[in-house]
């Protein structure tokens, strides 16, 4: 079976949708499903399902398709799924708020535990079934509790030095929803996700691109 750290990101960030819907599948009752109806339903075309699924090796079988339940169980494995992954949330303004009230609600094997800010009138209380932690406690709380995954939603001003007390708590991943790229050193992920960014990019698709047959963007006009 291949290694998990060899795969190119792009099959790594397809992987959720593919064990989301494969998910669905087991809870409705099917026992195995072919490439082609995979790609009808996550929209990636079937040789692109085939060439991620063998970076894992033999999971299906020609004239078969995919055992349903075996193919789900090995992406949970594969994405951690089959146990509890506790997530920090740094900064609960508005758009913490948001994710304090979603907390994976959608049956992900992921919660956010703990949470850090410096507004006093939160700090020391429970917000949405999570703690709130003064910033000051944060990196002796992220020890303590063993968390290595935060998400980052502190103003953009104090985005750099949130990050560097993270790095000194020992943070291996950061999902940053700041607009500023943070400086941190290899052995930490960042992964950004300014939506903004996204939905102007979206736009932009609209306006100059659209999907041919299978799927792929064709450039209409760079006026």
């Amino acid at each position: 079976m291949g290694s998990t750290n060899t795969i190119p990101k792009a099959t790594a960030k397809r992987l959720p949708i593919y064990y989301r819907y494969l998910r669905y599948l087991h809870e409705d009752g099917k026992e195995r499903v072919s490439s082609t109806e995979l790609s009808e339903a996550v929209k990636v075309d079937s040789a692109t399902i085939r060439r991620d699924f063998s970076y894992f090796g033999a999971l299906g079988k020609r004239g078969y398709g995919y055992d349903v339940e075996n193919l789900m169980h090995f992406f949970s494995k594969t994405l951690k799924q089959d146990r509890l992954t506790n997530v920090a949330l740094i900064g609960v303004g508005n758009l913490g708020h948001a994710l304090l009230n979603y907390n994976f609600h959608q049956g992900n094997n992921m919660r956010i535990s703990a949470a850090f800010d410096i507004n006093k009138e939160i700090v020391g209380t429970i917000q949405s079934g999570v703690p709130v932690y003064p910033m000051e406690d944060m990196v002796q709380q992220l020890k303590m509790q063993q968390i290595d995954v935060v998400m980052l939603t502190v103003p953009t001003s104090a985005a750099q030095d949130a990050t560097n007390n993270l790095v000194e708590a020992g943070v291996k991943g950061i999902l940053n929803f700041t607009p500023i790229r943070i400086s941190v050193p290899e052995n930490v992920r960042v992964q950004n996700v300014d939506l903004a960014n996204e939905l102007q990019t979206l736009i932009y698709f609209i306006d100059h691109y659209k999907a041919d047959s299978d799927g792929e963007d064709i450039l209409l006009s760079l006026d």
